[in-house]
């Protein structure tokens, strides 16, 4: 009888491309996708802990397994990711059924550990940070199958420390994969019919700069862009400190870097971002967005906003709606500020009541809510090249796909144009999408 997993993924697109690594190894030792929890021999958690929300998700999900182990004594339970990392073994002591941990240096462990629950009935966990040789040969190898789209680590970890952010703690220092083996997957992807490649790491920009043999960011995207099949590219995520003037000209430069990038600003105010360890000032960050327009007028940004950093004040937080109105995002990822645990800035004082987060909170959703949906109301009318990625969720034979500016796009059209880009005139917005028809 074929043994069945469930897993869950929480977070970033690191997490994402973890997951997949995941199913090929459960894949490997036997295992196939449940479609629930109930099914399952084993439940999975791969886990975000960047905000206190997401950790508390994760806890929550594990208390709803809990009658699953009650019912099947045989059930595997296990964690991984940030969480994991972060709490390794006192994850064990907190919560009596979960049977094995894994960190996010540690996913290459994770048959080996299953097998070993099964076998000897043992709780384990491996959370252990590895060493960088160690580490290069772990980067996920990513093969074809039928998706248009894929994502592309290039590097993993950060060493910018910012004051609120546990990354540094539980992905650990930076690491450039080699740029052959980037190029190689790249390659084998192409050919298998992926048309859009999404390079991904904590902080793509400073890729190379602990490494004198890879070349910088921009000169790999440049090396990207030359291989044959690939018409799209992305990347994620930006530190607005490291945006060079090299990376700027790519977007003005490569045809197939699409006019999108997500910059996180986290505040408008200078002394919070002194606070914040961000390393650049708002200014700095207001002349990097006037330069990319200048190569790239078309450009479209996304943020980070954190609100209720401590000691941020009324004149603070104004600073922060009055670059909003500036910069003028397409969207925004919105956060009341959570005190994370090992980090710098969870020492602070913080005296703002929740009250005042929440109205500040609420005051920055009114604003940008009202920016996006002007930006993407200009879009009506307009015939957009998009990326057919597939049949759509919202049914009634609709294909979906998504525009330069990664907006996804719905529109009614045969199955033979996944993977193909189609103009698509758009005739409606919605929150996070657009209604269109080919033109």
């Amino acid at each position: 009888m074929t043994k069945q997993f469930y897993l869950e993924t929480f977070g970033c697109q690191m997490n994402v491309v973890d997951s997949e690594r995941i199913v090929d190894l459960l894949t490997g030792i036997g295992y196939q996708a449940a479609a629930t929890p109930e099914e399952a021999d084993l439940v999975l958690l791969n886990t975000c802990s960047v905000r206190d929300k997401a950790e508390r998700k994760v806890y929550g999900h594990l208390g709803r397994f809990k009658p699953l182990k009650d019912r099947n004594p045989d059930l595997i339970i296990g964690v991984g990711g940030c969480v994991a990392q972060q709490e390794g073994e006192k994850l064990l002591a907190k919560v009596p059924y979960l049977d094995l941990v894994f960190g996010t240096h540690n996913v290459h462990k994770l048959a080996e550990m299953v097998q070993a629950v099964e076998t000897n009935r043992v709780r384990c966990h491996q959370t252990e940070f590895l060493d960088r040789d160690t580490r290069l040969q772990l980067f996920p190898q990513r093969r074809g199958g039928d998706a248009v789209t894929r994502f592309i680590t290039v590097m993993q970890g950060c060493d910018n420390f910012c004051s609120y952010c546990v990354v540094p703690h539980v992905r650990g220092r930076e690491i450039s994969r080699p740029s052959a083996d980037v190029l190689a997957e790249v390659t084998e992807l192409a050919g298998a019919g992926v048309r859009e490649i999404t390079l991904i790491g904590q902080n793509v920009n400073s890729y190379g700069v602990n490494d004198s043999a890879e070349p910088d960011f921009a000169t790999l995207l440049e090396m990207v862009a030359a291989v044959d099949g690939i018409e799209r590219i992305r990347f994620t995520t930006s530190h607005p400190k490291d945006i060079s003037d090299a990376l700027i000209a790519t977007f003005g430069r490569l045809g197939k870097l699409c006019h999108h990038i997500h910059l996180p600003v986290q505040c408008g105010s200078d002394r919070i971002l002194k606070l914040m360890n961000r390393g650049y000032t708002r200014a700095h960050y207001l002349d990097r967005i006037e330069r990319l327009r200048a190569v790239c007028p078309e450009i479209r940004f996304t943020t980070d906003v954190i609100v209720g950093f401590p000691g941020e004040t009324e004149d603070d937080f104004a600073a922060t709606l009055d670059l909003v109105k500036t910069v003028r995002y397409a969207d925004a990822f919105t956060f009341l500020y959570s005190p994370r645990p090992g980090t710098a800035a969870a020492q602070m004082e913080d005296d703002l009541t929740a009250a005042v987060k929440q109205e500040r909170f609420d005051r920055l959703l009114q604003l940008q809510q009202t920016i996006s949906a002007e930006i993407w109301a200009s879009d009506n009318g307009q015939v957009l090249p998009v990326l057919v990625e597939g049949v759509s969720r919202q049914g009634g034979g609709q294909l979906f796909g998504r525009s330069t500016w990664n907006r996804i796009v719905n529109f009614a059209g045969d199955s033979d144009l996944v993977g193909r880009v189609v103009p698509v005139k758009v005739t409606r917005n919605y929150r996070n999408s657009q209604l269109g028809t080919r033109a």
